[in-house]
């Protein structure tokens, strides 16, 4: 009798272990597949250059004389020129945006950004029915499967195709909870409305479990830019209303560089089931710039290139919201240690709409990136009385030109180890032209606090708690467990 006990106890033992065998090595084989996979058509892709005489530098920025907010001043810019692009334009209108939404739970007058745009989209269709008007965006803006918010209801009623695009094709950033989310919980629908509180805000319209299962894994659409026969914008801000309050800068072109645009973003519409995109008939022509579409890890190999043959004399400006991209971080400090000016404006990571951060990535990379060079690289805050300083933008001066990449990818793994989807903008400019002139204009302005406090001294968010920062993100890079 004992035998037999112990012979079903070994034989359940066998199958425990041999259930638990085969559940690792689908779990190990479901992480290795999402974070490897091959990426869909068009994606990460990488332009022509192209010459034009057109490229024009708009910004957004709010500051005050103080830290206190004493005499704040909202410069916003960006997208009163998106509105006008819609416009005027007479062909199409193809945008692709991150997050658009009104809601928001802070106690601020936030522009009316969301719906402004839905409204300049939705009439312009209205006005023009068989002109496209295509809006690509990232499922943030449904509550992944949630909701319809009430922004696009209103487009897609005045017949704008909304194209949601489809994050599943994307490689997964987050292996340890990837492995799980794929193997069980991306099979979770269980239909009906929401009844979890929103994370975005509190009036927001609840998500399902499924959805928020969804969101941890987490991934974006996160590029930002538009596009029309005339001219096109990318850009590092949202049409989202408490985003309206931010830092942040876009370049306008135009020229054939439209057409790599529309291809690029064509690659996002078709593998989420939307529509192709038109075209513009323009031929190249010369002009004093030259300018590149670049997308997730083409941003990253074009920017190491550049940064790898600065020399000794070369001048660096760097506006950047999220700073953590290891290969970028060492690049900054070698160009540093031979010799490059290198001036970096990096927000604080001290708020989230109304939410206190951790301080993370920036303070630890910026304690780290000071003590790598002995102090030359240099770096100041940027005093965000409300919002973020959410640019992400660099300024590479070397005696024959200068190099502009601005956009919408931070330098995290995130957004350019072809995890997201981002875009930028490369141009190389003459040193003496307007837009080299205009940008180092705007960073020295910010860099000497020539009419308010715009930044501050980095002693100012370096403490004692740096260090165990420096400890937390480490540990976070090393499981992949970052928000940026």
């Amino acid at each position: 009798m004992a035998k037999k006990k112990k012979k079903s106890w070994s034989m359940r033992k066998r199958i425990v272990m041999g259930s638990i065998g085969i559940f690792g090595l689908i779990y190990i084989a479901a992480i290795l597949w999402h974070t490897y996979k091959p990426l869909p058509e068009g994606v990460s892709f990488k332009g022509e250059l192209h010459n034009t005489d057109t490229v024009e530098m708009i910004t957004d920025l709010t500051y005050a004389q103080d830290q206190e907010g004493t005499g704040m001043v909202h410069e916003n810019n960006i997208f009163d020129e998106v509105y006008k692009m819609i416009e005027e334009a007479e062909e199409f209108v193809v945008v692709d945006f991150f997050l658009i939404d009104g809601f928001y739970d802070e106690k601020e007058d936030f522009p009316k950004i969301a719906d402004t745009l839905s409204t300049t989209l939705a009439n312009k269709k209205l006005d023009h029915p068989d002109m496209p008007v295509i809006f690509i965006t990232d499922p943030i803006n449904k509550g992944y499967g949630s909701y319809e918010s009430k922004w696009f209801k209103k487009m897609r009623e005045a017949g704008v195709e909304i194209v949601y695009t489809d994050l599943d094709l994307l490689r997964d950033s987050v292996p340890v909870y990837s492995g799980i989310y794929r193997t069980f919980f991306q099979w979770f629908d269980f239909g009906g409305e929401g009844w979890i509180s929103n994370a975005m805000a509190s009036e927001a319209p609840k998500m399902t479990i499924a959805s928020y299962m969804t969101l941890l894994n987490v991934k974006a659409n996160h590029r930002k830019g538009i596009v029309t026969e005339k001219k096109a914008m990318v850009t590092s801000s949202n049409p989202h209303d408490a985003s309206g309050f931010h830092g942040n800068i876009a370049l306008k072109v135009t020229g054939p560089i439209l057409n790599d645009i529309l291809e690029s973003e064509e690659a996002v519409s078709l593998f989420s089931g939307g529509p192709k995109l038109p075209r513009v008939d323009i031929e190249e022509s010369d002009g004093q710039y030259q300018v590149q579409y670049l997308t997730e890890k083409k941003i990253l190999d074009a920017l190491l290139a550049d940064l790898a043959a600065t020399k000794e004399g070369d001048k660096i400006w760097l506006g950047m919201f999220f700073v953590a991209k290891r290969d970028i971080v060492n690049a900054l400090i070698d160009a540093a240690n031979r010799g490059v000016e290198v001036n970096m404006v990096l927000d604080p990571n001290e708020n989230s709409f109304g939410r206190e951060k951790s301080g993370l990535p920036n303070r630890p990379v910026a304690q780290e990136m000071i003590e790598d060079t002995e102090g030359k690289l240099k770096i100041r805050w940027y005093n965000t009385v409300i919002g973020q300083y959410h640019t992400k933008a660099i300024w590479i001066q070397s005696d024959e030109h200068t190099i502009i990449s601005s956009g919408s990818s931070n330098y995290t793994e995130r957004t350019l180890d072809d995890y997201n989807l981002e875009n930028n903008l490369k141009v190389i400019a003459p040193n003496d032209s307007e837009l080299v002139i205009e940008m180092e204009t705007y960073f020295e302005r910010l860099w000497n606090n020539e009419d308010a406090m715009y930044t501050l001294e980095l002693e100012e968010f370096q403490d004692s708690f740096t260090w165990w920062q420096r400890w937390i993100y480490t540990l976070q890079k090393f499981a992949k467990v970052t928000t940026y």
